[in-house]
């Protein structure tokens, strides 16, 4: 017996591109990129570094006192909570509904208050350092900041899976309300990891962008053949799940329809991705939503840029899909606004709902030199239309081998009427 249906009704964006979803849809579309080549570190040491950094102050929207106990990411959830809370209708009196329950990823939590804890101690030789560090690092202050601040009494669960932690957060807020044990959910995921030490820590593994000679926007490139890693992004998304009474009955007009969620361990290495794995969790996924594999139109890859992840992912999509991959759009949109990590599942699923509303499939910017191992339709520079489009995926691979794959349908009235 299926369960409940569950819709998208908010989305609420701190974004390298911006806070309004539909321009960040369609800057995304338009391959504007959100790239830029920053300084980092000491005057020591310090290292020029691609990053996708957010100029971000959360203003009146966050309280001078509530701020204090608040590290970078957990300010972002807030300001994206408020934002998809507004737009959806749900926002009352500066809260939420009560009854929800808040679901979100996060990879590394407070990264720039632990740095400042280990500089005090170790530099300033103090231990002094602030009463509130220990809650202000911790991976699940984006969700209970989110809780606290609109006074939603439901679960506050965060889950810390890599770069799979806000696609696997979205997949079980869905689960808790198709399985009967929510109406409503607040989804997403924060991540605010572009401190010194933390990119200092991503470089050593040797998986950075080099700068491209066309500039820092063009260094991100997934599936070309000139790649040369991932550019590290900033940022928090956050999604409205309702069940279909609960949106109905509220007359709301929802985006997209989840419809099903997999996921998978490669149980294989600890930073090699597998074909196997990824495999499944597609497969999972689609099984979840009891829909064949032919009905799929678009899949927003997790394609960071990497030489050894791009072709994995390209080759779990073939082993699924079979002769049919040849007819499928994939693109990474990760070559505009970079890889959030943990949040970077909700901005894809967000982008992917946001695809199937306008029937528009957003491109792989700077893919001008195809790999041939990536010899899939990757949707190279331009945006394009997509009339018939009805099913879409959102691809999360993560460090570990954890695989998570959402399954989203296009909203249409007359199905749900019917």
């Amino acid at each position: 017996m299926r369960g409940r249906r569950v819709f998208v009704t908010g989305l609420g964006f701190v974004s390298p591109h911006g806070e309004d979803p539909e321009a960040v849809f369609e800057r995304i579309c338009s391959s504007e990129s959100a790239i830029r080549l920053a300084r980092t570190g000491t005057p020591e040491f310090g290292a020029d570094v691609l990053l996708a950094s957010i100029d971000f102050e959360p203003g009146d929207r966050i309280g001078k006192v509530d701020r204090l106990s608040m590290a970078r990411a957990s300010q972002m959830a807030v300001v994206a909570t408020r934002n998809a809370l507004d737009r959806s209708g749900l926002m009352t009196e500066g809260s939420g509904p009560e009854e929800a329950g808040v679901y979100m990823g996060c990879g590394l939590g407070g990264a720039e208050v632990l740095q400042q804890s280990y500089r005090t101690y170790f530099e300033r030789r103090s231990r002094r350092v602030r009463p509130t560090t220990v809650p202000m690092i911790m991976a699940s202050g984006p969700a209970s900041q989110v809780s606290m601040s609109f006074d939603i009494r439901g679960p506050a669960h965060t889950y810390s899976v890599a770069c799979a932690s806000s696609a696997v957060a979205i997949g079980e807020a869905f689960r808790s309300i198709r399985d009967g044990y929510a109406h409503v959910a607040i989804a997403g995921g924060a991540e605010a990891m572009l401190n010194d030490g933390t990119v200092a820590a991503w470089q050593a593994m040797g998986v950075i962008a080099k700068l491209h000679p066309d500039g820092a926007e063009a260094s991100c490139r997934p599936f070309d053949s000139g790649r040369t890693g991932l550019v590290l992004g900033e940022g928090a998304v956050t999604l409205i799940l309702e069940s279909e009474e609960r949106a109905e009955a509220r007359g709301a007009e929802p985006i997209a329809e989840i419809v099903g969620f997999g996921a998978s361990s490669d149980a294989h290495k600890l930073t090699e991705p597998s074909v196997g794995g990824q495999e499944r969790a597609i497969r999972e996924a689609l099984e979840d939503a009891h829909l064949p594999a032919d009905t799929v139109g678009y899949i927003n890859a997790h394609a960071t840029g990497t030489p050894a992840g791009d072709p994995v992912e390209i080759e779990a999509i073939k082993r699924m899909f079979g002769p049919a991959a040849q007819n499928l759009a994939v693109s990474s949109t990760k070559s505009t606004h970079g890889h959030l990590v943990g949040a970077s599942g909700a901005l894809e699923c967000a982008i992917t709902a946001l695809a199937l509303r306008e029937r528009r499939i957003p491109p792989t910017a700077n893919l001008t030199s195809p790999d041939s191992a990536c010899d899939l339709d990757c949707v190279a520079g331009e945006a394009r239309d997509a009339p018939d489009l009805e099913v879409a995926l959102s691809n999360s691979f993560a460090f570990g081998g954890s695989n998570a794959t959402l399954v989203l349908r296009r909203f249409d009235r007359g199905r749900l009427d019917a």
